[in-house]
C-alpha cells in the first residue's frame, strides 16, 4: 500500500546535457531513519539504501542519495536521462510513502545564426526568407523585429515550426533588423539579422525658407526617404545648377536669386526618381529691390538690345 503521493513536488524537472539535478523530496528527516529508500528511473532500480546500498551499475559515481529525507542528486546528465522518477521510501513503524516526477534533459542551445538568400532586394519585386539555425535541444523560437514581435501577415508567413520566415514581396516596411530567439527550459540563444530592402524615393522635400530678406544668406536642404541613400540634383526656374548634393547653398540672396528651386531624388538601385519645388522670394521686412530699380533694369536691358 502505498500512501504520500506529495512526496515529491510536481513536475517536471529541467537539467542540462553535462549538468546535475537534484530531486528533492518533501519530508523533513524523522526521528528514526527511514527503513528504506529506493528510487527507479522508467521502473528499472537506480538505488535501494536500507542498512548497505545497492546501485544500478549504470548510475555509480552519478548519484548521491540524502539517506536523512530520500532526496537524490544525479550528475552528468545524458538526455537519455530523460523520463520518469519513481522514489519509494518505507518509515520505521509506517506505511509505505511514494512520489513520482519527470526530469527532462536538454542540450544547451549554441550556435544560433540567421542566414537569408544573397540577392538585392527590391520593394515589391523581390521575395526572400530568414532561416533561424542552432544546436541544442530546440523548444522554442520567437522572431521580433525591430524590438516588435514578428507577426503574420498578407507578406509574412512561418514555417510549422517557426524556423523559416516568409516575406513576398518585400516591402519598404520589412527593412530593418530581425532577432530569433532560440530557447528551451535551460537555455537560450538569439541571433541578429539585417535585411536590406531597396526602396524610395519618397517623400522629397526641401527643408527651408520660402522668403528671405535680400542680402542674406540662404540654406536648402532636399530630404528623402529612399535606401540606398538617394542621389540628388538641383534645377532653378528650369535650368541646371550643376549642384549633385543634398544642400543648396545661397551666400546672399539677390533678386536673380529668386524662382523656382526644384530638388530631384534618384535612387540607382530602384532606377525610380521624385521632385518636388520650392518658391523662394524676397522678403521685404527688410529692404527689397524697388520696382523703380527694375524698371530701370528693364530699360537698360531695352536699349541695349
Amino acid at each position: 500500500m502505498c500512501v504520500g503521493e506529495d512526496v515529491l513536488p510536481p513536475g517536471p524537472l529541467s537539467g542540462a546535457v553535462a549538468g546535475s539535478v537534484k530531486f528533492t523530496t518533501t519530508l523533513t528527516p524523522p526521528e528514526r531513519p527511514f527503513l528504506s529508500v529506493g528510487w527507479s528511473f522508467n521502473r528499472v532500480n537506480i538505488i535501494t539504501s536500507t542498512s548497505t546500498n545497492v546501485t544500478n551499475p549504470g548510475h555509480v559515481n552519478r548519484i548521491s542519495l540524502d539517506r536523512a529525507t530520500g532526496s537524490l542528486e544525479l550528475r552528468n546528465l545524458v538526455l537519455e536521462d530523460s523520463g520518469e522518477y519513481t522514489a519509494t521510501i518505507i518509515p520505521d513503524g509506517g506505511l509505505q510513502i511514494q512520489g513520482r516526477i519527470t526530469l527532462n534533459v536538454y542540450a544547451l542551445i549554441t550556435g544560433a545564426t540567421i542566414h537569408s538568400p544573397a540577392v538585392t532586394l527590391i520593394e515589391e519585386r523581390s521575395s526572400t526568407n530568414l532561416t533561424c539555425e542552432a544546436t541544442g535541444s530546440i523548444s522554442t523560437r520567437v522572431w521580433t523585429k525591430d524590438g516588435q514581435p514578428l507577426l503574420p501577415s498578407d507578406r509574412v508567413s512561418f514555417s510549422i515550426d517557426r524556423r523559416m520566415v516568409f516575406i513576398q514581396p518585400v516591402h519598404s516596411s520589412n527593412h530593418g533588423v530581425y532577432q530569433c530567439r532560440v530557447s528551451n527550459p535551460v537555455s537560450f540563444m538569439a541571433a541578429t539579422y539585417n535585411l536590406t530592402v531597396n526602396f524610395g524615393p519618397y517623400n522629397v522635400s526641401i527643408l527651408g525658407p520660402s522668403t528671405v530678406p535680400p542680402g542674406h544668406r540662404v540654406t536648402l536642404q532636399c530630404t528623402v526617404d529612399s535606401v540606398p541613400p538617394a542621389n540628388f540634383s538641383w534645377m532653378f526656374n528650369g535650368n541646371e545648377t550643376h549642384v549633385n548634393s543634398s544642400l543648396f547653398v545661397i551666400e546672399r540672396l539677390e533678386a536673380e536669386n529668386t524662382g523656382n528651386y526644384t530638388c530631384t531624388a534618384r535612387n540607382m538601385v530602384t532606377l525610380k526618381e521624385s521632385s518636388t519645388v520650392l518658391h523662394l522670394r524676397a522678403s521685404c521686412s527688410a529692404p527689397c529691390w524697388s520696382l523703380t530699380a527694375l524698371v530701370m533694369s528693364a530699360l537698360t536691358l531695352t536699349r541695349s538690345t
